[in-house]
């Protein structure tokens, strides 16, 4: 098993990381990768060093916790991003694809509305949407249902 999480400047490489979830083993059904990329105008992104890479190990801990992951990389960047650059990766390995979706789409909502990033685009400091804090709550309503 393999879990990585990285707060770097320079670009990730998708299909090396795509191939590194794969190889983990002959236990390995699904893996789901999961992009997102710098749309519409170049942005600056930047974040709280040290409490990012904590933050996003906690939360991918708790990934571990609620499904059976054989492996999971989370790489966000920060820095000047111009428009078709990649700002976050999210791979998840598992036997099943089950396991391997719900853990990405959990992870990436939390990295979308709670992780300490902080986007700035031409117009000023990027607020969080209702509709990504909608997309989150529903995990807080599962982790209710399974106590």
């Amino acid at each position: 098993m393999t879990f990585t999480v990285r707060v770097e400047a320079q670009p990730f490489d998708v299909a090396r990381e795509h191939a590194r979830l794969s190889a983990l083993g002959p236990g390995v059904g699904a893996v789901v990768l999961f992009t997102g990329q710098v749309r519409d105008e170049p942005l600056l992104l930047d974040h709280y060093p040290g409490m990012a890479e904590r933050q996003i190990a906690a939360r991918l801990a708790e990934a571990c916790a609620r499904w059976p992951l054989l492996g999971a990389t989370i790489i966000h960047r920060f820095g000047p991003l111009a428009v078709g650059e990649g700002i976050v990766l999210v791979g998840t390995a598992s036997a099943h694809r089950a396991a391997a979706f719900e853990s990405a789409s959990f992870l990436m909502d939390w990295l979308k509305t709670s992780a300490p990033f902080w986007k700035k685009a031409a117009g000023g400091w990027v607020e969080a949407r209702a509709s990504d804090e909608l997309a989150a709550a529903r995990w807080l309503e599962t982790q209710e249902q399974l106590r």
